[in-house]
């Protein structure tokens, strides 16, 4: 009886089996705790030289060759998911209401979805909007346009002063920039560490009284995107690149500061209402969503982790998390790839459909302002009627160039559009009173902008004459940058 209650009280095969269990769970977690320190590891594994500096990706290659080869790869533009990816799309021609929106703004000239890093400059040089030079040594947009395009930005801000580069026109800096979007924007030569580059973010974290280098490494894997992927705007005091962060990252904190100060990136030609053009929003519209609110960075999911001949690096590619939900979703989920894609379809359905909404108001809003203009209003009449516009379309294209927002914080967003709407609702309401009081009580009639062409003539652009100039330059200006650019580097090799 003894015996068999010790066979029955103690099996050493399932103390064997508990044990072993225990071990490999430990073994994962501590694998779990060392992976965000693994490229840390591996800064110090540096066997060629880098000079400070650097901007040429190619030269920073024989370190680090996979994470190289990654980069190389963001020349593609084959991933296409329901709304996004890398593939070139002329979104005028998809939506042309927003010529209308941006009447009288390089964007109503031309606007193409965003592409892959090493097409920064490429694109940058081919769009529309920063036109060609008007005379020698000029351009019709500043110098900061190139700010977030190339590694030589630091490398110029260190030799010429970061107020010295912000100076002058578009046109004057152009041979200095030639390297696209690479490693030394975001990595110390030295160390490889991540780092800042762009005094711009430093500065907003300054005035906020906090400081970045009390940053820590998760951190620092969103906030080298922060310094390019995020609302800025250009100080009307030497075109200084600033954040309107100083209230906060909501739309009606930088609303605010937009407000306090009187600035304006334009006056809509048709409305006149003074207008701000979001840029792109997305590291603040991040950090409101419940990834960025639980510390998950961009890079976990748009650089994730890959493992090759038993190395393991992060994937540089940076591209839609939807092209590899295998290294990104499903690294903390358990759903199917089919569900996964059914979850952000659908958040980005529903904002899309309630921003389109918004977008149609807008251009009605815009077009019955200048009936307003003509039919006699003052301006003291149209004073609260443009600033409801201003504010209305400030959310619209908040929501509309944060780009992913509809699933990083799909309910601020839902929230930013629908405030959007009662705000142009209640312009329209101002001017259909308006209108009443000046003799009109009928529809304002509205014209057929059903094509980017229709828009673009409407709004009064000669594309004609915009894609002509453009071609002269590129065939004019751009070998001569070319050769400059070369004689430099070739004293560098």
């Amino acid at each position: 009886m003894s015996n068999e209650g010790n066979e029955k009280g103690f099996n050493p095969w399932i103390v064997f089996v508990l044990t072993a269990v225990l071990v490999v769970i430990a073994g994962l977690m501590l694998s779990n705790i060392k992976e965000r320190k693994v490229e840390a590891v591996r800064m110090n594994m540096v066997g060629a030289d880098v000079q400070p500096y650097e901007p040429r990706s190619e030269k920073w290659a024989k370190n680090y060759p996979k994470q190289y080869e990654g980069w190389k790869a963001t020349m593609k533009g084959e991933f296409k998911s329901k709304h996004n990816g890398s593939t070139m799309v002329d979104m005028l021609e998809e939506s042309p209401d927003f010529v209308v929106l941006w009447a009288g703004y390089g964007f109503s000239k031309d606007y193409n979805a965003p592409r892959g890093h090493m097409h920064a400059v490429e694109d940058i040089h081919n769009t529309l909007r920063t036109g060609g030079p008007t005379k020698e040594g000029d351009g019709p947009m500043p110098a900061t346009c190139w700010a977030c395009k190339s590694p030589d930005v630091p490398r110029v801000m260190e030799e010429k002063g970061v107020k010295e580069f912000y100076k002058g026109k578009w046109y004057d800096k152009g041979h200095e920039i030639a390297n696209p979007i690479g490693c030394a924007d975001c990595h110390d030569e030295e160390t490889m560490k991540l780092t800042i580059t762009r005094p711009a973010l430093v500065e907003a974290f300054e005035r906020q009284g906090r400081d970045i280098e009390d940053a820590t490494h998760q951190e620092m894997r969103s906030l080298v995107c922060a310094q390019c992927h995020v609302e800025y705007y250009f100080a009307k005091e030497g075109n200084h690149l600033t954040f309107p962060w100083d209230n906060g990252f909501t739309v009606e904190d930088m609303e605010k500061y937009y407000d306090d100060i009187n600035f304006s990136d334009w006056i809509h030609p048709i409305s006149k209402a003074p207008m701000l053009k979001a840029q792109h929003p997305g590291y603040e519209v991040h950090m409101m969503g419940i990834h960025g609110q639980r510390g998950v960075s961009c890079a976990d999911c748009h650089m994730p982790y890959k493992t090759e001949g038993g190395v393991k690096f992060s994937d540089h590619q940076i591209i839609s998390p939807l092209a590899n939900i295998q290294n990104t979703c499903q690294v903390c989920h358990r759903q199917s790839e089919g569900e996964f894609m059914k979850n952000v379809f659908e958040r980005q359905d529903k904002i899309l459909e309630s921003r389109q909404q918004l977008e149609k108001l807008l251009v009605k809003a815009h077009i019955e302002a200048g009936f307003a203009w003509d039919k006699g209003a003052k301006e003291e009449e149209m004073k609260a009627i443009l600033q409801d516009i201003r504010h209305a379309q400030w959310r619209w294209d908040f929501a509309a160039a944060s780009h992913g927002g509809s699933f990083h914080a799909p309910i601020e967003m839902g929230r930013v559009v629908a405030s959007g709407i009662l705000k142009v609702g209640e312009a329209r309401m101002k001017l259909v009173r308006l209108l009443n009081k000046l003799g009109h009580t009928g529809e304002v009639p509205m014209p057929d902008i059903s094509t980017k062409a229709k828009a673009q003539k409407y709004v009064g652009w000669n594309m004609e004459k915009l894609e002509k100039e453009k071609e002269e330059f590129k065939a004019k200006v751009l070998p001569e940058w070319k050769k400059k650019t070369e004689e430099r580097e070739s004293k560098y090799q």
